[in-house]
């Protein structure tokens, strides 16, 4: 069982900045892959980027040269820093854990893009 906590969600103004943290309960180099989603309202839980064991990054299109996946080994924990930021960035957003036969889920914590 992997528990994850998510911290650094708020609002912020268009053009700003957050970072999203994620806690892990174990090692994260347990973990296959760990990464983020969000959802809007009235829609669909997307990914947004992801970060596997061996340190490749994927990102959507949409926040492509806006966003950065990291992690610290040492804390377990993995970052998403959230840059130029935009309006339609405004989603609940989720840590996630794949283990080999399991995907683990964060409580997820609100990001608000002012206009």
């Amino acid at each position: 069982q992997v528990q994850l906590v998510e911290s650094g969600g708020g609002l912020v103004q268009a053009g700003g900045s957050l970072r999203l943290s994620c806690a892990a309960s174990v090692s994260i180099f347990s973990i296959n892959a760990m990464g983020w989603y969000r959802q809007a309202p009235g829609k669909q839980r997307d990914l947004v980027a992801v970060i596997t064991r061996t340190g490749y990054t994927n990102y959507v299109d949409s926040v492509k040269g806006r966003f950065t996946i990291s992690r610290d080994a040492a804390k377990n924990t993995v970052h998403l820093q959230m840059s130029s930021l935009k309006p339609e960035d405004t989603a609940v957003y989720y840590c996630i854990a794949r283990g080999d036969y399991t995907t683990y889920w964060g409580q997820g914590t609100q990001v608000t893009v002012s206009s």
